[in-house]
């Protein structure tokens, strides 16, 4: 089974839309905390990358709304990786709703499949990523 990272997410009033729940835009943001967080915790920054010339950049997503979060909820973003290739990484993703009196109760609000891609800056075409971060990611994380 696949390495899971984890990251919190509190919902701000900003997050949310005029009925009062996240607005579904807003999970993709989550989303890209948790695989930035991700990143960093293998000690790589996007900065790095652009100086090398390099991006990330989200080539798709298929994403199900399960139930809604509301303004004030403890999230929790769970980060898998599914498949890495030379030039892209496929992540599985979650979003659960934390029960801050018992934090290992959670409810699963949004589940996602992301396929990122290392993209050249200059062409915007894919490149392949630096062979040694997709060799971590390949040993730990699949």
């Amino acid at each position: 089974m696949a390495r899971e990272f984890n990251w919190p997410v509190r919902v701000y009033y900003e997050d949310t839309d005029v009925a009062g729940v996240v607005y579904y835009a807003n999970y993709l943001k989550f989303y890209e905390r948790g695989r930035t967080e991700w990143l960093r915790s293998l000690g790589w920054e996007q900065d790095v990358l652009i100086d090398k010339g390099l991006a990330f950049a989200v080539a798709h997503v298929d994403a199900k709304y399960l139930r809604p979060a509301r303004f004030n909820d403890q999230l929790v973003v769970k980060t898998r990786i599914s498949s890495v290739r030379k030039a892209s990484v496929i992540f599985e993703q979650e979003i659960c709703l934390v029960d801050e009196s018992d934090e290992t109760k959670q409810q699963l609000v949004n589940k996602a499949t992301i396929r990122v891609a290392c993209v050249d800056m200059d062409t915007m075409t894919p490149a392949p990523m630096p062979h040694y971060l997709q060799e971590e990611i390949a040993r730990e994380w699949c």
